[in-house]
């Protein structure tokens, strides 16, 4: 396993069930099956670029 960028910052994070099995469902949708914290990554970004798009 590769160690962590140099520019990123460790998160614990604790969630409801139910908010981490819709995480797993979305998760076995995607073709490469990514790892929770890389979904968690994914659905930040789109979030991050949806809200950009909000405010032009």
């Amino acid at each position: 396993m590769a160690p962590p960028k140099k520019d990123t910052v460790a998160l614990t994070l604790r969630l409801p069930v139910e908010l981490l099995e819709g995480i797993d469902e979305v998760r076995r949708a995607e073709a490469d099956i990514p790892t929770r914290p890389e979904m968690i990554r994914r659905i930040l970004s789109e979030w991050f670029e949806t809200r950009s798009g909000d405010k032009a």
